[in-house]
Order: C-alpha cells, then sequence, then structure tokens
C-alpha cells in the first residue's frame, strides 16, 4: 500500500470487505482506526500489523 492513512473504503476494498463490514469492524474496535471529523480512517501500518496479528492467532 502506497498511502500511510486510508479510508473507510480503502480499507474495505483491500480486505476484500463491505464498507458496512469495515465499519462495523472499527466501530467495535476490532479494526484499528480513528476518526477524523467523523470519518474513519487508518493507518497502513496498523492494518498490516492487524493481519499479521491474525494469521499467528489463527495458527495456534
Amino acid at each position: 500500500m502506497l498511502d500511510d492513512i486510508l479510508t473507510l473504503k480503502e480499507v474495505a476494498e483491500y480486505l476484500k470487505l463491505t464498507e458496512k463490514t469495515a465499519y462495523r469492524l472499527a466501530a467495535e474496535g476490532k479494526l484499528p482506526g480513528f476518526k477524523v471529523g467523523g470519518s474513519w480512517r487508518f493507518k497502513s501500518i496498523d492494518i498490516e500489523d492487524w493481519i499479521e496479528s491474525r494469521k499467528r492467532n489463527n495458527k495456534k
């Protein structure tokens, strides 16, 4: 991913999720993100770290 900060739509596309699912995960605190002016934003490194942690947890 080239951008450091991603929108909800970009994260949903990257993770192959619907925007609604990505929104729900972020709102529940299951997807690392933050709000700017009411809109969700995500740091690409946090998303990569989240993916890696999910991969490690699934191997157990």
